[in-house]
């Protein structure tokens, strides 16, 4: 079994992580990129939200990988049911052609 040393990004290997890739409709790339923008800083105020950081592929503007920790599903399910979330999701989805969220948690120590 692999082990990390307890300085190689401890609190980012502990927790629930969910990636998301979301590919935006032609002509919508910057308001996808809004829309995420917006929704650091209420996600980071969440209790159970160790991280949320969304990126931006520099050779396809319209490509976006969301990286998300939480400290456990609860936290997932309550950024999930949270109003800045919902409003987002409301605004996100017509602008989009793919949104894939996948939930993974860690296996090695």
């Amino acid at each position: 079994m692999t082990h990390y040393p307890d300085s190689a990004a401890a609190n980012l290997n502990e927790g629930f992580v969910v990636a998301i890739s979301i590919i935006a409709k032609e002509g919508e790339g910057d308001a996808v990129a809004d829309i995420l923008e917006r929704l650091i800083a209420p996600t980071m105020d969440e209790e159970g939200v160790k991280f949320f950081m969304p990126y931006r592929s520099p050779t396809d503007p319209n490509a976006f990988f969301v990286y998300e920790l939480y400290q456990d599903a609860a936290g997932w399910d309550a950024h999930n049911a949270s109003a800045h979330f919902q409003s987002a999701v409301e605004e996100l989805l017509p602008k989009v052609d793919v949104r894939e969220r996948v939930p993974f948690v860690p296996y090695v120590d």
